[in-house]
C-alpha cells in the first residue's frame, strides 16, 4: 500500500498529470471512472488567486465523486504562496501539491514552475512554510533539473522530504529539454533507492503504453506512475494499465460507441461547468485522440474542430456513428 499522509492508495497507483485546459472537472470526472486512483486540477497562479482572478477561482471546483483530488498552484513568492493555502484549503481538497516543473516560459520567467530549480534553497523554503501552514498533505511535481549540467534531484527530493513533502513526482526532463527527447527514468530511480528517501516517489514522462508503465514498476521500482499527454482523449489509459497489470495482455479496443459516448459525455460536463462558448473551445484538443485510428476521418474532425456551436459538434458525433458504425479498432 502507498501513502500520502494518511491517503491510502493501492500498490502502483496511477495519477492523472494535473495538465492546463486538459485536467479540469469533467475530464477528471471520466478519468477517474477508468481507473485513476488520485487527479490533480489545472495548475493554478497563487497571484491569481491573491488577486481573485475569475479563472484561477474556477479551477478550484473540485466535486466528491474525485476524491482522492490535489488541487496544484505555482508560485515564487512565499507569501502570496501562504495566502493561497489559505484559499485553496476552502475548497477542501485532500492534497496540495505544489509544481516546480512547469517549463512554460511565461511561468519561468517569473520564478516559478521550472524556474524554481535554479534556487533549490527557495524551493525548500517554501516547502517548508506551506507545510507549516496546512495540516493538509503537501506534494511536489518537478523536474530532473534546470538543465543537464544542474541535475541535483537526488539532493532536492531529500531537501523537500525533510521539510515535510508527502510525496514527490518527477518528470524525466529537465527543463531545458522541454518536452523534446526522451524522459530518462533513471534518476528517478536514484531517488527512490536513496535509502534515506521514505516518502512515496512517483515518475512522470513518457508512460504512453500499459507496457511503459509496467517497466516503470517493475525495472525502475518506483512507487506510481502520473500520466499525463497519454490519457488526452484517452481516459480509458488507466483501465489499459491496470488491465495490462493483472492479466499481461491488451484491453480489447475501446469501441466506436464508447468513444462517442465518452465524447459527448465530455462536452456536455464541460458546458455545464463552463458555458457553452468555452465547453465547446476546451474539449477540441481531445478530439484526435477519441476518434484517432479511423481512416477518411479529416470532414468529421474538421467540423468538431472548428464549430463554435455545441449543437453542431453533437451532431458531428452522431454523423461519426453513422458513417462508421462497425468500425473495428485495433
Amino acid at each position: 500500500m502507498i501513502k500520502i499522509g494518511d491517503i491510502e492508495l493501492p500498490d502502483f497507483p496511477l495519477l492523472l498529470a494535473p495538465m492546463e485546459d486538459v485536467s479540469d472537472p469533467p475530464f477528471r470526472a471520466l478519468c477517474k471512472e477508468q481507473g485513476a486512483d488520485v487527479v490533480y486540477t489545472e495548475f493554478i497562479s497563487s497571484e491569481g488567486l491573491i488577486r481573485d482572478a475569475a479563472k484561477s477561482r474556477m479551477k478550484l471546483d473540485i466535486y466528491e465523486k474525485e476524491r482522492p483530488v490535489g488541487i496544484q498552484i505555482f508560485g515564487a513568492n512565499l507569501e502570496s504562496m501562504l495566502q493561497t493555502i489559505d484559499i485553496v484549503e476552502k475548497s477542501n481538497p485532500d492534497i496540495i501539491d505544489i509544481n516546480f516543473g512547469c517549463p512554460v516560459k511565461k511561468v519561468v520567467s517569473k520564478g516559478a514552475g521550472a524556474g524554481i530549480l535554479k534556487d533549490v534553497c527557495l524551493m525548500e523554503k517554501l516547502t517548508a512554510e506551506m507545510v507549516k501552514r496546512t495540516n493538509l498533505p503537501i506534494t511536489v511535481k518537478t523536474r530532473l533539473g534546470w538543465d543537464h549540467d544542474s541535475i541535483r534531484i537526488l539532493e532536492v527530493a531529500e531537501r523537500l522530504q525533510d521539510v515535510g513533502c508527502k510525496a514527490i513526482s518527477i518528470h524525466g526532463r529537465t527543463r531545458a529539454q522541454m518536452y523534446k527527447g526522451s524522459a530518462d527514468w533513471r534518476p528517478i530511480a536514484e531517488v527512490k533507492n536513496n535509502p534515506r528517501m521514505h516518502i512515496p516517489v512517483f515518475g512522470n514522462g513518457d508512460v504512453d503504453t500499459p507496457e511503459k508503465a509496467m517497466e516503470m514498476r517493475d525495472v525502475y521500482g518506483l512507487d506510481g506512475c502520473m500520466i499525463g499527454r497519454a490519457s488526452i482523449g484517452n481516459p480509458w489509459f488507466f483501465k489499459q494499465v491496470k488491465h495490462f497489470f493483472n492479466t499481461g495482455e491488451h484491453l480489447d479496443p475501446i469501441s466506436l460507441e464508447e468513444r462517442v459516448d465518452a465524447a459527448r459525455r465530455h462536452l456536455q460536463m464541460a458546458i455545464d461547468w463552463k458555458g457553452e462558448k468555452l465547453g465547446v473551445f476546451e474539449t477540441r484538443r481531445h478530439y484526435t485522440n477519441y476518434f484517432k485510428g479511423i481512416p477518411n476521418f479529416k470532414e468529421y474532425r474538421t467540423k468538431m474542430v472548428t464549430s463554435d456551436q455545441a449543437a453542431d459538434v453533437f451532431a458531428a458525433f452522431d454523423e461519426v456513428l453513422g458513417a462508421f458504425s462497425g468500425y473495428d479498432f485495433v
